[in-house]
């Protein structure tokens, strides 16, 4: 049978999702518990990785086991055997022909920052940070001129293993809710680092050091050399891929809910 699980987690401890020889993975941690719930070896592939120190809220994995659950052992049991800042959020049975990652139409994620004339403390590693006021029009012109399909290379890390660099951009949404800023990211996928990459290029709008024009030269000139440097992992959010309807996987969770 094949299983697929939406999971949630703080990603401030792990290195990132994908399974090292030394441990210390969300995926480790996962592969795990299912495991020891299962009572036999569970291998997992997911929608979309993330960096170290990069949170998810609705990961989506799938794998295959000839155990037998319902669908609310699943989470329950797993859960049982997961820390506390792994969470498996729901389980389904899409059928023997589903992959969490080749049959996702897109995928979200959400950026968190902070505007502070000091450092945070609690929203450390949940919230990336900037000390300098920000233009929200600015950034929003900016970030307008990314959707559509382009070569992403100026916003692609030299370790990306992605077989091209051309993606779809669909949505990016730069909204202030108090002394927060929420930036949405839709796409068809994501290159390694690069919302990260391009959160780096609308704070330097955003704070005055380029124009919004500038966005149009990075994006033309396919060299990571032309791009800001890449911001900080803590306030990225992977909120999960999406699928066709009729599938009826869940696209929000409750762990959503509590971002500014």
């Amino acid at each position: 049978m094949r299983v697929a699980l939406g999971v949630s987690y703080r990603g401030g401890a792990y290195k990132g999702w994908q399974s090292q020889p030394g441990g210390g993975t969300v995926q480790d941690a996962l592969e795990l518990a299912l495991s020891r719930f299962a009572d036999r070896p569970v291998r997992t592939l997911c929608a979309g990785r993330t960096d170290t120190g990069v949170h998810g809220l609705n990961q989506v994995v799938h794998f295959d086991t000839d155990a037998v659950r319902e669908p609310f052992s699943w989470v329950r049991g797993t859960n049982r055997y997961l820390p506390p800042d792994i969470a498996v959020q729901w389980c389904a049975f899409p059928g023997d022909a589903f992959h969490a990652r080749n049959w996702a139409r897109g995928r979200r994620y959400c950026y968190v920052l902070l505007e502070s004339a000091v450092r945070p403390a609690i929203e450390q590693g949940a919230a990336g940070w900037i000390f300098r006021p920000l233009d929200g029009v600015a950034m929003q012109d900016a970030a307008q001129r990314l959707i559509g399909e382009h070569d992403f290379s100026s916003f692609r890390s030299s370790e990306c293993q992605a077989a091209s660099p051309v993606k779809v951009m669909r949505r990016i949404e730069v909204q202030r809710r108090g002394a927060y800023w929420r930036f949405e990211f839709d796409g068809s996928a994501f290159l390694h680092h690069m919302v990260r990459n391009v959160m780096g290029c609308l704070v330097a709008v955003g704070s005055g050091q380029r124009p919004a024009s500038w966005m149009d030269e990075v994006l033309a000139a396919r060299s990571r050399d032309a791009a800001a440097p890449t911001f900080a992992p803590d306030g990225l959010y992977f909120v999960g891929p999406y699928y066709d309807a009729h599938l009826g996987l869940p696209e929000h969770v409750a762990a959503m809910d509590w971002l500014p």
